[in-house]
């Protein structure tokens, strides 16, 4: 199924930045991962080689997941965005719309326990609000998403210690909590309550009987 929609995905015209593309990044790993990352878009490198996280920030990405133990072979990596936005860009409101149906559907599909938002557009997509990631990283949030009772944990997008050096510290402590996270047992959905519907009146014989 998976398989199919990464098949899917590499013809998608739905938005303009398809007329820019080299190829289509759907997204690598385990299809079958306790742990996902959804970052915010290809770049330059990641255009050209079609994988995700392939270039600083993806080098700091092996590291941090080094560092609990993990590998990328462990995790699925996905964007927001499959297609890279010129000049590397922020995405556009109706560009998130066209492309998050794939999404959603990867995380449908993988059925992940935990899904660590990389920045703000992953963030807030998937958390539905508009808090930022600077007061939300590191709090990790139950939610539904694609059918299925996840874990969202916010963190900073790897390419933020590449600017800011101090910034590494924060990440690597975001990081560290992952494991436990991963043990974390997240409660069935609310369930939904049909509206209680009006009796029907009794019909009129049964009405004079009672009396």
């Amino acid at each position: 199924m998976l398989d199919a929609l990464r098949t899917e995905a590499s013809a998608c015209t739905r938005c303009r930045l398809h007329e820019g593309r080299t190829q289509v990044v759907f997204g690598n790993g385990n299809p079958s991962a306790d742990l996902m990352f959804v970052g915010e878009a290809p770049g330059f490198h990641e255009d050209r080689q079609g994988i995700p996280f392939v270039g600083q920030a993806g080098k700091l990405l092996d590291r941090l997941l080094d560092g609990i133990g993990l590998t990328r072979a462990d995790v699925f990596v996905a964007n927001v965005l499959k297609c890279r936005p010129p000049g590397n860009r922020d995405p556009q409101p109706d560009e998130i719309e066209q492309c998050e149906p794939y999404l959603f559907r990867q995380i449908e599909l993988i059925r992940p326990r935990v899904v660590a938002t990389l920045g703000n557009f992953a963030t807030k997509l998937l958390s539905g609000k508009p808090t930022g990631i600077t007061r939300v990283h590191g709090v990790e949030q139950e939610t539904t998403i694609g059918g299925s009772r996840v874990l969202l944990y916010p963190i900073y997008h790897p390419a933020a210690a590449l600017y800011t050096p101090a910034m590494l510290k924060v990440l690597e402590e975001d990081f560290a909590r992952i494991p436990t996270l991963l043990e974390h047992e997240v409660g069935p959905p609310a369930p939904f309550l049909e509206p209680l519907a009006e009796p029907e009146p009794e019909p009129v014989a049964v009405q004079l009987g009672l009396f």
